[in-house]
C-alpha cells in the first residue's frame, strides 16, 4: 500500500505552489493591521494626512493580492486532492481486484462499497480543503504570534497561553472522537450492505411479503447509525463552545489589557489597534480547531479501514517463474484432487482426464461438489491435495491470465452488467470482437430472435443484473457471451436450467458442432449431458459412478435413478424395454 506521503510527494510541485500562495496570502493578511497602525498613529494622531492616500491604496492592494493568492491556494489544493483521491480509489479498487475468492466469501459487498467510496472521500477531504486549513491555521498562527511578540512581548503571552489551552482541548476531543468514528465507519458499512442486499433482492422481498421485516431490519441499523452520530454531536457540543468562547473573549481581553499598556505609555494607540486586530486573527483558527479535529479524526478512522483491506493479500497468485503455453489445446486432467474449505471437506480423490475437443458431463445432487470442480479448474481456489493440469501443465504453474482467458464459463448464477446487450456479449473479447461475431454467438445461443425483436436490438440497455429479462433470456445472453469468447475450454454450470426443452436441444446441437472445444458440462438434466464422451456422477464430494450414458443406465445406479426421476412416466409405459433406449427428446 502506498503511504499518504507518497501520494503527496508525487504532486510536490503543486503542493509547493499552493503553500507558497498560502504564505503570500497570509503575509498580506499580516500587513493589514500594520497599515491600520500607521493610519491611527501617523494620520489620525500625528496629523500626517499626506500618507492617507498611500495607506488606503496599500489596503486595496493587500485586498487584491489576498484574493489572487487565496484563489490560487484553494484551487490548487482542490485540484491536487481530486487527483490524489482518484489515484487512491484506483489503487484500492485495483488491489481489491487482485484478492482471492476466499476474501470475498467472507466480506460483504456493502462494506467494500463503503471503503471505496465513503472512506476514500474522507481521506480525499483531508488531502484537500481540510488539509489546506490545517496547514493554513499552523502558518497563520505562527505569523500572528510573531507579529504580536514584535508589538508587545509581554501582552503576547496571553494569546499564546490561550492557544495552548485550546490545542490541549482539541487533542482530548480528538482521542474521544477517534473511537466514535471507528464505530460510525463500521455501522456505515453495515447499513450500506443491508440497503444493497435489499435493493438487489427486491423481487424476493416482495414475493415473500417481507417488506415490513426488511424495513425494521434497515431501521434498526439506521437507528444505530443515528445514535453514533448523535454521540459525535454531543462530543462536539461539549468541547466546541470552549473554542467559540475563547474566540470572542480574546479580542476583548486584549483591548482591556492593551489599554492599560497604552495608558502607561508602553504602547501606542495604533499598536493597540493592530494588536487587537491580530488577536481577531487568532480567533478563527481557535474556532476551527473543533471542526478540523472532527474531520481529521474521521479521516484517520477511514484510513485505518482502507489499510485493513491493503493488509489482505491474494492467496491465489502467479508463481515466481510462471509457465506460458504457446497454444492452449484444452486437455484437462484432475489427478487425485481433494479440496477442503474452512475445515470442511468438499471433494475427495477426484480423478478424470478430458482430452482436448471432448466433452465431460458432471452430475450429482445439490452440494455434491460439482461447482467446486469449476472453481478449482479456474483457480479460484487451490486443491488441498492432488493436481489439476491443463495440457499437461499444473495450472498452479500457469499465469492466472492465460488460465482464465482460456476458459469460457456460463455460471449457474447468471450475472449481466447494466450495459447494452452488445457490451455484455463482447465482455470476453471487448476490443476485437466484430458485430458479425456477436450476432453469430447470439444466434448459436438461441438469443438472436428475442434480441432483434427489441426496439434497440443489440444496443438495448438491460438493467442491473439483467433486470427486465426473463431467466431464460439471461441464460442465453450468458451462453452467447461464452461462445463469443472462442476459448479452447467451455464450461457450462447448469446453464440451461431456465430453458425449455426445444431451446436446450438447439443449443446442444450447437455445442456438439464445437469439435475443437473442450466442453465440461455440469447439469441436473440428463438431456444436457446425454451426448458427453464421459459422465461422472458425484456423491458427497467423491465420484460414485462414471461412464457413458448407456453404460450408466445399464448399471442401474444413481444415474439410472435420476433418469427414472426425470423420465419415469415414459418408463412406466415401456417397462419391457430393457435395452435402456431413451425418449427422442433425451437421446436425440
Amino acid at each position: 500500500m502506498k503511504k499518504l506521503h507518497t501520494y503527496v510527494l508525487g504532486h510536490w510541485k503543486g503542493y509547493l505552489f499552493a503553500v507558497c500562495s498560502m504564505v503570500i496570502a497570509i503575509t498580506l493578511d499580516m500587513l493589514y493591521p500594520r497599515i491600520t497602525q500607521q493610519i491611527v498613529d501617523d494620520v489620525i494622531l500625528g496629523g500626517q494626512v499626506e500618507f492617507l492616500t498611500k495607506l488606503l491604496a496599500g489596503i486595496v492592494a493587500v485586498g487584491i493580492g489576498r484574493c489572487i493568492f487565496g484563489y490560487c491556494k484553494e484551487f490548487t489544493f482542490d485540484k491536487l486532492a481530486s487527483a490524489i483521491g482518484t489515484e487512491m480509489r484506483k489503487d484500492l479498487f485495483r488491489h481489491i481486484q487482485t484478492l482471492s475468492m476466499n476474501y470475498f466469501d467472507n466480506t460483504n459487498t456493502g462494506e467494500l462499497m463503503a471503503r471505496v467510496k465513503d472512506d476514500v472521500d474522507k481521506v480525499w477531504n483531508v488531502m484537500g480543503y481540510v488539509g489546506m486549513l490545517v496547514v493554513e491555521v499552523t502558518i497563520h498562527v505562527s505569523f500572528v504570534l510573531y507579529c504580536m511578540f514584535h508589538l508587545n512581548w509581554r501582552l503576547a503571552f496571553v494569546p499564546l497561553a490561550t492557544m495552548l489551552i485550546c490545542g490541549t482541548v482539541a487533542v482530548v476531543m480528538e482521542r474521544k472522537l477517534d473511537k466514535i468514528y471507528e464505530e460510525i465507519s463500521e455501522e456505515n458499512a453495515v447499513l450500506t450492505t443491508v440497503a444493497e442486499e435489499n435493493l438487489a433482492g427486491v423481487r424476493t422481498v416482495k414475493a415473500f411479503a417481507r417488506e415490513k421485516f426488511e424495513i425494521e431490519k434497515f431501521m434498526s441499523h439506521n437507528k444505530r447509525y443515528y445514535e453514533l452520530n448523535i454521540s459525535q454531536s454531543k462530543m462536539l457540543v461539549r468541547y466546541y463552545p470552549v473554542f467559540q468562547f475563547v474566540g470572542k473573549a480574546l479580542p476583548v481581553a486584549m483591548t482591556i489589557l492593551g489599554g492599560v499598556f497604552v495608558m502607561q505609555g508602553e504602547m501606542t494607540l495604533g499598536a493597540l489597534v493592530a494588536f487587537v486586530e491580530y488577536s481577531r486573527n487568532c480567533t478563527w483558527p481557535m474556532e476551527m480547531l473543533g471542526w478540523l479535529t472532527n474531520d481529521v479524526s474521521s479521516a484517520v478512522a477511514s484510513y485505518r479501514k482502507i489499510k485493513k483491506i491493503y493488509g489482505e493479500s491474494a492467496v491465489i497468485r502467479d508463481g515466481e517463474a510462471p509457465v506460458v503455453l504457446e497454444k492452449v489445446e484444452g486437455s484437462i486432467s484432475f489427478e487425485h484432487v481433494s479440496f477442503a474449505l474452512e475445515g470442511k471437506e468438499i471433494l475427495k480423490d477426484i480423478s478424470f482426464t478430458l482430452p482436448a475437443g471432448k466433452t465431460l458431463g458432471i452430475m450429482g445432487a445439490t452440494g455434491s461438489g460439482k461447482s467446486s470442480v469449476i472453481n478449482l479448474l479456474q483457480r479460484f481456489y487451490d486443491a488441498t491435495e492432488g493436481a489439476v493440469t491443463l495440457d499437461g501443465t499444473d495450472i498452479r504453474d500457469l499465469t492466472l491470465k492465460q488460465l482464465r482467458s482460456s476458459i469460457s464459463v456460463v455460471l449457474q448464477d447468471v450475472f449481466l452488467f447494466s450495459d447494452t446487450i452488445e457490451e455484455n456479449i463482447k465482455m470476453g473479447q471487448r476490443s476485437i470482437l466484430p458485430m458479425e461475431e456477436i450476432k453469430k454467438a447470439a444466434e448459436n445461443a438461441q438469443a438472436k430472435a428475442f434480441i432483434e425483436k427489441m426496439d434497440e436490438q443489440y444496443d438495448t440497455v438491460i438493467g442491473e443484473r439483467g433486470v427486465g429479462l426473463s431467466g431464460g433470456q439471461k441464460q442465453r445472453i450468458s451462453i452467447a457471451r461464452a461462445l463469443a469468447k472462442h476459448a479452447p475450454v467451455l464450461v457450462l454450470d447448469d446453464s440451461t436450467s431456465a430453458l425449455d426443452m426445444e431451446t436446450e436441444h438447439e443449443i446442444q446441437k450447437t455445442l456438439n458442432e464445437l469439435k475443437d472445444t473442450t466442453k465440461l458440462i455440469i447439469a441436473h438434466r440428463i438431456s444436457a449431458v446425454r451426448h458427453a464422451d464421459e459422465i461422472i456422477y458425484l456423491k458427497d464430494g467423491a465420484i460414485a459412478e462414471r461412464g457413458t450414458h448407456e453404460e450408466l443406465l445399464a448399471r442401474r445406479g444413481l444415474y439410472y435413478e435420476t433418469y427414472l426421476a426425470q423420465y419415469g412416466a415414459w418408463e412406466n409405459t415401456a417397462e419391457s424395454s430393457i435395452d435402456f433406449n431413451c425418449p427422442a427428446d433425451v437421446c436425440g
